[in-house]
């Protein structure tokens, strides 16, 4: 039987084009100001011509543009936008999101492939905006016999515990969500909570597939966090310092996968195991237990449990690029913003605004950040890569490497640190500063 297309109408469209413009407006006038307005009792407010600005005149900032600029600032510096849009979450999961895409785009050159194509004119960009769709209208089915609490709330724990990784590392000086005196340990102490997620949503679908790829993943897990921490040791040895910042300060003139290859070689294979990447994929081998600890999840369950994998990729891309590859250091190559406009103020037209507290970033955080995004996306796609050549490794196997060969090439690398440092080449007061 054959169906008539609906027949196209300019009338209809843009009838139902206005309706909507008509909504976006109603819910911003009844909703988006009230929230905007009581979010400015929480901003601290700039000091504009001498008179500290309140919030009701910061709500004429659209008719006042002098005042925009600095409005702006003063939320940018607020701790809610450094946790929620930059360097934190939004920041990350938009890197993640990007990954997505350019995963299966590199692995389908890789293999002589298209890859995604067609949703999107170049290249099939818009293909990750037409997935996110896809699982946002899928149905969630949850087992029968399941724990249905705890295999709910399995996927928002795991997003949130990537989220509270991502907020610990710094993108730039001075621009990080928490920036803890012992940031490596909060580090070792969220990673840990992955296994435990990890196991409780595996036991919660009460099916046997989920349940062996989650003993799968605790074995595997548990295996390479200690190789993972002896790995970072030498790098503490020789700042002495457990802060994150502080190491990337530690790297202005050299970085430390300069003397520590060793340490940056066991700590990459303990990220490909952490984040169970090929070859050490056990815990989600789909030729064997359809798709581990995955299989029971659907629709936007998987879909929030995919968004916590890639943020935790981000995470141990840009822990890497912090702790080995000298995190935001690197030649200035950004320029700096035009002393002229700051000191004579913007023309347009008859109308000259001089906007106090231009630019709203400094040339150092800017340049700061582009050198770590580099870095970091290289890691990224050094990650990827083994998923494209390298087959999956049986479980004896990965225990092995885990176990003995991991651990002993870390103490190899706190031997080679302490050399250093008793040889007095690196450290307080080595030849080399």
């Amino acid at each position: 039987m054959s169906t008539i297309a609906p027949e196209f109408r300019l009338s209809r469209f843009i009838a139902s084009l206005t309706d909507i413009i008509f909504w976006i407006l109603l819910i911003f006038s009844l909703v988006g100001l009230p929230l905007v307005f009581i979010l400015l009792f929480y901003i601290k407010l700039p000091v504009i011509n001498g008179q500290l600005l309140t919030p009701y005149l910061a709500m004429t900032w659209m008719a006042d543009p002098s005042r925009t600029i600095p409005i702006v600032k003063s939320l940018i510096h607020t701790e809610i936008f450094r946790i929620v849009a930059f360097p934190g979450f939004g920041f990350a999961a938009l890197l993640a999101a990007a990954t997505i895409f350019v995963e299966r785009k590199f692995l389908a050159k890789i293999q002589l492939r298209v890859g995604p194509l067609y949703c999107g004119k170049i290249e099939g960009i818009l293909q990750l905006m037409g997935d996110g769709l896809k699982l946002m209208s899928k149905e969630i089915i949850i087992p029968a016999k399941a724990d249905k609490p705890i295999f709910w709330l399995a996927p928002l724990l795991f997003v949130g515990t990537a989220a509270a990784f991502t907020s610990l590392i710094p993108v730039a000086p001075g621009w990080v969500a928490a920036n803890p005196n012992v940031g490596l340990l909060a580090v070792f102490a969220t990673i840990g909570f992955f296994p435990i997620i990890t196991v409780l949503s595996s036991w919660s679908a009460n099916s046997k597939w989920p349940f062996i790829g989650g003993i799968r993943a605790l074995h595997q897990m548990i295996s390479f966090e200690i190789p993972l921490i002896l790995s970072l040791l030498g790098i503490v040895i020789l700042t002495g310092t457990l802060n994150l910042t502080e190491i990337v300060e530690s790297q202005q003139h050299y970085w430390w996968i300069v003397f520590m290859p060793i340490g940056a070689i066991v700590f990459f294979t303990t990220i490909l195991a952490e984040l169970e990447r090929i070859p050490f994929d056990l815990p989600e081998a789909e030729s064997e237990i359809v798709a581990g600890w995955l299989t029971e999840f659907s629709g936007m369950m998987y879909g929030l449990i995919q968004l916590g994998t890639y943020l935790k990729l981000y995470a141990f891309a840009g822990l890497f690029t912090v702790l080995f590859l000298g995190g935001w250091n690197g030649p200035m190559v950004w320029p700096p913003f035009p002393q002229e406009i700051i000191t004579n103020g913007i023309t347009i037209g008859p109308i000259t605004a001089h906007i106090p507290g231009l630019p709203l970033f400094d040339q150092e955080m800017l340049n700061g950040t582009l050198w770590f995004v580099i870095k970091t996306v290289g890691v990224i796609l050094v990650i990827l890569l083994p998923r494209g050549v390298f087959p999956r490794i049986r479980i004896d196997m990965l225990l092995h490497t885990g176990w003995y060969k991991l651990i002993g090439l870390a103490f190899v690398n706190i031997f080679i640190a302490l050399g250093l440092l008793y040889a007095g080449v690196l450290g307080h007061g080595g030849l080399i500063q």
